[in-house]
This record gives C-alpha cells, structure tokens and sequence, in this order.
C-alpha cells in the first residue's frame, strides 16, 4: 500500500555502499599484511645482512690502516674515502654521543659490538657518524655519513603496498560501479514504474547476468502493461455497455401505468441509482490515471476542494503557505474527494489539516483495526463489521485512491485519529 521511500532505498545501506566499504577494508587488510610480510621476510633481512657488511668494511679498514706501513696509510685513508666515502683518522676529535634515531645505527652498532667483542659506541660530529675504536695499540675514529644507509623499511613498505592498495580499490570501485550501477538503475526504474504503457525499459547492456535481468525486467513490464491496459479496456467497455441497458430501463420504469405501486417504483430506482454509481466508481477505477503535472499552489487547492463541500469542514493549515508542487490536480481532487465522502459516510464530523506535502483527513467514526489497514485499498472490500452496514458504497473509493496515488508518486496511509477515529494520510513529496 505504501511505497517505500528512495532515500532509505538507496542511502543508507546501499549496494555500492557496502561494496566499497568492504573493498576498502579488504584492501587495508592485503596493505597491513603485506606490510608486515615485507617487513619479516624482506626488509629486516637486508637491513641485518647491509647492517653486518657495514660493520665488517669499518673492522676490515681498522685493522687494513693499522697492519700497513706509516707511509701507505694516507693513500689508503685516500682510497676510502673516494671509494667507500669513509673518513679514517688517526687524530681523535671531541665529538658527542650519536642519538641513533635511525634504525639502522643500531643496527650497525649491534653488529658492530659483535665482530670486536667489546662495547661500542657511535658519535656524532662534522655531519659525520664515528665509529671510535681501538686497535693494535692505536685509537682510530672512521666517520661515514648518516645518510649512507639511510633505510625506513616501515615508510618502504607502506609506500610500496600503499600505492598497491590504493590502485587495487581504485580497480576494484571501477568494477564495482560498472555493476552497481546497472543495479540502482534498476531499482529506481522499479520504483517508479506504476504498469503504464510508456514506461522506460532499462538498457540491456553490461554483464550477461545484468542483460538478462534488465531483458526479464522489460518483458515483465511489458505484460504488465497490457494486462493493465487490457483490463482497463474490459471494465470501461463492459461498464460502458451496461449504460445502454440501464437508460432503458430507466426509459421503461417511466413508461410504467400509473396504477403501479409507488413504492415498488421507488425502490427500482433506487436499484437504479446504485447501478449507475457503481458502474461510474468502476470507469474510474478502470480508466488509469495518464493526467499531466501541473503547477499548483498546494494549500489553496486544498481548500477550495473542502469548501465545495455543502457541510461546513474544519480546515486548518500548517506551513503550507506558498508551496508549490508540480500535481496532477484533477487526480489529486478525485483522492481528496473520495477520502472526505467516505468520512462523511463513517464518522460525525470530517476535518482536514494540511501539514507541509502531507494532506490528513480525520473523521471520528469508529476507526479501522489494524489489521484491516491494507485490506481496505482492495477493490470491493468493504469493513461491514466495523462500519454501518445501511451506508452503502461500491468498494471502490479507497481502491481508486491507492490506484491514483500509486500512478502519481503519492503515498496514502491510515493511521489511528486522537479522536478515536480514522486519520487517512496523503502524503505529496516536497
């Protein structure tokens, strides 16, 4: 009976939304381990393994400086330091702590302790890092640069497998999509498709499994189509028929003696008058609804539908003023007029209020259980156990409301009235 609302549809919870989101954390998780795995199995092995060639080229060039002749050592001192950027001197300088906020300097010195057996401790001086060292009776200092092996395997790694993730979910989003959105046009097309006969089909294109849904959709709205139609066709046609009949006998009670009893007259015109008002709620019914938008000021139309009413119909309005919405106006009269007929039928008093795009008409009868609430929109149902049985009607009032709201994007609900009675609700997006 009620339409489901887009936003709740295709907002919250929605089938992209949930793809990327788990696209998202899939690809954090790949990242975070292959992180982790680069680090272990990679990155922390050739860190130790440059850690460890490091510390035995500084250890081999102490002990090659301190076996060779006084006179070879400046050429040798030459050699490294424009082969191996290593600094050797024989002259101590006064230079402070290293603050090791590298990684790799503790590294270095760890395995540096361990190839000379003895505590060892790097400083910091010239721009330079200093291995203070001593053997074979001298003390020497080699100064290497801090950027030398300057290695961030954590930055490494999540540059590497950042960019990786980051081109996975990209990927992935763009498949996603490609699916997605045939999806949500779909879902869209089905929300608003009401059985015309012009809907939109949905292109058939993309992947096989959307092709084939999008070539059952059409089909399907296609027959529904007719079948709508083809109805239309035989309730209009046979109730337009039954108006010839009916003319005659109405043509034939008029010819009657007049020494036929009154109230035997009477009573077939009574029967008469039924008939026509029902086969005129079935023409309605029948006829669809194919009536163009319009501009409308909401609020005077409103009311000028209660006031052409003969009873006087309590009104009241709330920030309604100076809203206009595109309606069909001759369907949105047809909805009110029915709906304050038929509290005019059940209840003592009618009222109507009009909040924002939604319409309520209120009677104080006996009200609708709720689990009749969505029978009552059936054709032909009548609610004979809590309704007066003598007030007569075809059925159809509700139905022809549901049918008009339903064809023009309306919502229509019955909630309980303050009053005890029936609150029926119109609501008109905004």
């Amino acid at each position: 009976m009620v339409m489901s609302d887009s936003a709740n549809k295709y907002g919250q919870g929605s089938l992209l939304a949930r793809t990327n989101l788990t696209l998202a954390v899939s690809s954090l998780l790949i990242a975070t381990v292959s992180i982790a795995a680069l680090n272990i199995y990679l990155i922390d092995p050739i860190a130790g393994q440059s850690a460890n060639d490091e510390a035995a080229l500084l250890v081999l060039s102490a002990q090659t400086w301190v076996e060779l002749p006084p006179d070879a050592r400046p050429y040798f001192e030459l050699e490294l330091a424009q082969n191996h950027d290593l600094i050797v001197s024989a002259v101590p300088r006064q230079v402070e702590e290293a603050t090791l906020e590298q990684p790799y300097l503790s590294l270095l010195q760890d395995r540096l302790r361990e190839r000379l057996g003895e505590p060892v401790v790097l400083l910091e001086g010239d721009e330079l890092i200093w291995l203070d060292v001593s053997m074979g009776g001298h003390r020497l200092q080699i100064g290497f640069s801090p950027d030398r092996r300057d290695i961030q395997p954590l930055y490494i790694g999540i540059i590497i497998f950042g960019l990786g993730a980051a081109i996975v979910f990209v990927t992935s989003l763009f498949i996603v999509q490609r699916i997605t959105r045939p999806l949500v046009q779909a879902a869209e097309r089905v929300e608003s498709f009401r059985g015309g006969e012009n809907f939109e089909p949905l292109p058939e294109q993309g992947p096989g499994e959307l092709v084939s849904l999008a070539r059952n959709f059409n089909t399907m709205a296609r027959e529904i189509s007719a079948l709508l139609s083809n109805r239309t066709t035989l309730l209009a046609g046979i109730s337009h028929d039954l108006r010839t009949p009916l003319t005659r006998m109405r043509l034939a009670l008029e010819l009657l003696p007049k020494d036929v009893d009154p109230k035997l007259v009477e009573r077939f015109e009574r029967n008469l008058e039924s008939m026509d008002a029902l086969i005129g709620d079935t023409l309605r019914f029948a006829r669809g609804t194919s009536e163009a938008q319009q501009m409308v000021a909401l609020e005077p139309f409103v009311l000028d539908v209660v006031e052409s009413y003969d009873a006087s119909i309590p009104y009241d309005g709330k920030s309604a003023a100076d809203l206009m919405l595109p309606l069909a106006a001759g369907a949105l009269k047809r909805v009110l007029t029915n709906l304050i007929s038929n509290a005019q039928q059940h209840g003592s008093s009618v009222r109507v209020c009009l909040d924002g795009g939604d319409i309520h008409v209120i009677d104080s009868g006996p009200g609708i259980p709720d689990e009749f609430k969505e029978q009552v929109f059936q054709p032909f149902f009548r609610l004979d156990s809590s309704r007066s049985s003598i007030t007569g009607g075809s059925g159809l009032g509700l139905a022809i409301v549901q049918q008009l709201c339903q064809a023009h994007g309306w919502r229509v609900r019955i909630e309980d009235s303050p009053e005890r009675g029936t609150d029926v609700v119109v609501s008109v997006p905004v």
